[in-house]
């Protein structure tokens, strides 16, 4: 038991060290975080669509509910290696902590609750009519800030082409 313990833990410290040598995974994950902000748009747009909120549109065509759930698990599987990258290269709220860092890492996690919590709901059937735009809405919400907090940062930073 001790000896995969210490191997966990030298695996940990291995990657989070080649990590943080490189600055080009941070901007890597960077620019996967952006596309998350991208396809979270779609999400907003599908969803205001499939519950008539758009002016333009007349009718909800077949395959819109496919699209729209096929944008969500995409942003998810994309801000999979997001996650890693600032896991593993800085762990929750890194030193030196600012409020920049400890919000992005509280928002982090209130994402992936909030993802968990919207996945049971859509499979629920006792899930009232409110709950999925509201938790539609808080991904949305959490994804920009989560993105303000972290590549708009990095661009401002050290800048877009980086």
């Amino acid at each position: 038991c001790s000896i995969g313990s210490t191997c966990a833990h030298s695996l940990r410290f291995s990657l989070r060290a080649r990590l943080r040598k490189t600055k080009r995974s941070i901007a890597i994950a960077t620019w996967l975080a952006s596309g998350v902000l991208l396809l979270a748009s779609g999400q907003l747009l599908t969803a205001m669509w499939m519950y008539g909120r758009l002016p333009f549109t007349q009718r909800r065509p077949s395959w819109l509910s496919r699209t729209h759930r096929s944008l969500g698990a995409t942003a998810f599987v994309l801000s999979l290696p997001v996650a890693f990258c600032c896991l593993y290269a800085y762990g929750f709220a890194p030193a030196p902590m600012t409020a920049r860092t400890l919000l992005h890492s509280v928002l982090g996690c209130l994402f992936y609750g909030t993802f968990a919590v919207k996945v049971t709901a859509v499979r629920s059937r006792r899930t009232p009519g409110w709950a999925l735009p509201v938790l539609g809405g808080l991904l949305v919400t959490l994804v920009v800030l989560i993105w303000m907090t972290s590549a708009l940062w990095f661009f401002q930073t050290t800048g877009v082409h980086a």
